[in-house]
């Protein structure tokens, strides 16, 4: 998908999955984790993000 506004987004997506196909790509990634009951990255504080754990309840227990 071209995205014309990955280049914008890519400066502020905190995900550092290694290789990651929608670094950027914001509309990708919701759905993705959307599907698998999950928020993406940006939901989470930096040290959160690292565990790659993207459950809601990781999330909940982070607020």
């Amino acid at each position: 998908m071209n995205c014309v506004n990955k280049k914008k987004n890519d400066e502020n997506c905190n995900c550092t999955y290694p290789g990651c196909p929608r670094h950027g790509i914001c509309c990708e990634c919701i759905a993705y984790h959307r599907s698998k009951s999950q928020l993406p990255a940006c939901y989470f504080d930096k040290a959160g993000e690292k565990t790659y754990d993207r459950s809601i309840e990781r999330y909940l227990k982070t607020k």
